[in-house]
C-alpha cells in the first residue's frame, strides 16, 4: 500500500511539473512581439518561355468616393461594401518585369519619392526578386504620371544606369513640355515637374527613345495605344508560346467599382470620354480572347482574367502557382 501510494504521488508530481512546463512555454510564446511586416513584394510566373515578375511599389490610400466620376459617392460606397472595402481605399501600385531570355524589360517603375511615404519600394523588391537594376535593358512606361516614372531615379542619379527608356511620343511631348507646365493649374504642376525630373536625365544621356502608337518594341512585346487616361497612355501586350498577357497600366483603378460599371472614370483622366472608351475596349478584348491582363492599380500582384457578366465584367485574380 505504501509503495502504491508513493508511486501515485510521484506520478502526480511528474504530471504537475510537466503541465507547469507546458503552461510556462505557452506563456513565453504568447509574449512574442508582433512582426508587422510581410514577405518582399514580388510574384513570379511563367508566360510561355518568358518569366514575368510582378513588383510591388507599395500601396496608397485614395479617397476613391471623391475621385471617381460618372457615379455618385453613395454608389461608390455601396460597390466597395459589396467587396468588404471602403474609402479611402488602399490601392496597389505595381510594376512588371519581363525576362524574355534575351532582354530584361521593366514596365513602369513606381513612384520612388514622388507620391508619399507608403510607396517607393519597387527597386528594393526588384533586388529581393533576384535582379539588380544594372541588369535592366529597357524600361517601357505606360504613361508619365508620378507613380509610374518616379522610380526611374534614385536620388539624383538614374536608378537603371544601363537601360533605354521608351514611352509614347504623345505623352513625352505633353509632360516634358515647359510651355505646358507653365500653362497648367498650380495643383497639376507637380506632375510635370515629376515627369521632367524622372525622364530628362535619360533624355540628356541619349537613353530615351519614344515611339508612336501600336509598335513592336521587342520580340514578343508590343505597345497597344489606349489613350485617354493621358495623351499617350499605352498598354503592352506580351506573348510567348501562344500565351498572352496585356499589361494595362491605368486602364482601371478601382476593381470593385469599374469592372461592374466600365463607364465610371477618375479625376486623373485627361480625357474622360476617351479613357472610358479605352477601358471598354480593353475589357471586351480580354473577355472575348481569354488572355491574362495585369493592372498597375489592381490589388497586388494585379494579374488575372476578365469575364463578361450582364452589362459589366467580373475580375478573376490569377490562381497562385509556384514557378516551375
Amino acid at each position: 500500500m505504501i509503495c502504491t501510494r508513493l508511486l501515485r504521488a510521484g506520478a502526480m508530481a511528474v504530471l504537475a511539473v510537466t503541465a507547469a512546463g507546458f503552461l510556462g512555454t505557452t506563456a513565453a510564446y504568447a509574449a512574442a512581439p508582433l512582426v508587422k511586416t510581410s514577405a518582399p513584394g514580388y510574384y513570379r510566373m511563367m508566360l510561355g518561355n518568358f518569366e514575368i515578375t510582378a513588383l510591388s511599389d507599395g500601396t496608397v490610400a485614395l479617397p476613391v468616393d471623391k475621385l471617381l466620376t460618372n457615379i455618385t459617392p453613395a454608389k461608390v460606397d455601396k460597390a466597395l461594401a459589396r467587396s468588404y472595402l471602403k474609402s479611402p481605399l488602399e490601392t496597389s501600385v505595381n510594376g512588371y518585369l519581363v525576362n524574355t531570355g534575351a532582354k530584361l524589360i521593366l514596365v513602369d517603375t513606381g513612384a520612388a519619392g514622388l507620391f508619399g511615404p507608403t510607396l517607393g519600394n519597387l527597386l528594393a523588391n526588384l533586388k529581393a526578386a533576384g535582379y539588380q537594376p544594372e541588369q535592366v535593358d529597357e524600361i517601357y512606361i505606360t504613361h508619365m504620371h508620378p507613380d509610374h516614372v518616379g522610380g526611374l531615379m534614385a536620388g539624383d542619379k538614374p536608378a537603371f544606369p544601363n537601360a533605354i527608356v521608351r514611352a509614347d511620343k504623345h505623352d513625352a511631348d505633353f509632360w516634358l513640355s515647359q510651355e505646358n507646365m507653365d500653362k497648367a493649374p498650380a495643383d497639376a504642376k507637380k506632375s510635370f515637374q515629376g515627369a521632367m525630373a524622372s525622364l530628362n536625365p535619360y533624355v540628356k544621356a541619349g537613353k530615351f527613345k519614344p515611339f508612336e502608337g501600336d509598335t513592336e518594341l521587342a520580340p514578343g512585346i508590343r505597345s497597344v495605344a489606349s489613350r485617354g487616361h493621358t495623351a499617350g497612355h499605352n498598354a503592352f501586350a506580351v506573348e510567348s508560346k501562344g500565351q498572352k498577357l496585356v499589361l494595362w497600366g491605368d486602364i482601371v483603378h478601382v476593381a470593385a467599382v469599374q469592372f461592374d460599371n466600365p463607364a465610371v472614370a477618375i479625376q486623373f483622366d485627361s480625357d474622360t470620354k476617351s479613357a472610358v472608351a479605352a477601358r471598354k475596349k480593353a475589357y471586351a478584348d480580354a473577355a472575348r480572347e481569354g488572355y491574362l491582363v495585369a493592372g498597375a492599380h489592381l490589388s497586388f500582384p494585379g494579374i488575372g482574367h476578365v469575364r463578361s457578366e450582364g452589362k459589366g465584367y467580373v475580375w478573376i485574380p490569377v490562381n497562385y502557382t509556384p514557378v516551375r
